[in-house]
């Protein structure tokens, strides 16, 4: 069999993703004692740091400074986590002073299911405005026809 033949290895998962930030510290921060993500390295020199994502075999963020020019991207990342975590998600987050996110952007007090996957879900904003979200699939049987409502109507249902 030729390359050219040959299929490609299946991907395993995202190893890291990258964010444009207008201020390192405050991201770092936010990400560090926000999200949970332990600090791997910083270059200060090229005003970038990384974090990791559960360990260095499984993931990585990367953090650039730009500064506060006009044309800002704002993305969206989503990290795993367990269901209990997503459940623990929107009181803890509020402690810290962050607004718990359904779908919509919407503010929830409860994660909200995405029926079609099935996936428990909350979002947030980081100091810049990317979402974020913390996502647990569910083992549940996939319902379309849910659409996105939140996780006690998942569990309310017949």
């Amino acid at each position: 069999m030729t390359a050219e033949n040959a299929a490609m290895p299946k991907v395993l998962g995202l190893y890291e993703t990258h964010l444009t930030v207008a201020d390192l510290e405050t991201s770092t921060d936010f990400y560090r004692d926000v999200v949970g993500l332990e600090p791997a390295a910083s270059f200060e020199e090229r005003k970038v740091a990384f974090l990791w994502v559960d360990d260095r075999k499984t993931g990585m963020l990367g953090l650039w400074e730009t500064g506060t020019g006009p044309l800002k991207m704002q993305l969206h990342i989503a990290f795993r986590m367990t269901a209990n975590g997503v459940l623990q998600a929107p009181a803890i987050l509020r402690a810290k002073g962050v607004e718990p996110l359904g779908f919509a952007g919407e503010p929830v007090t409860e994660p909200v299911v995405l029926g079609w996957m099935p996936a428990l879900s909350i979002y947030f904003k980081d100091p810049d405005g990317h979402s974020i979200e913390f996502i647990n699939v569910l083992d549940d049987i996939p319902d379309r026809s849910f659409g996105v409502r939140p996780f006690s109507a998942w569990q309310a249902r017949a």
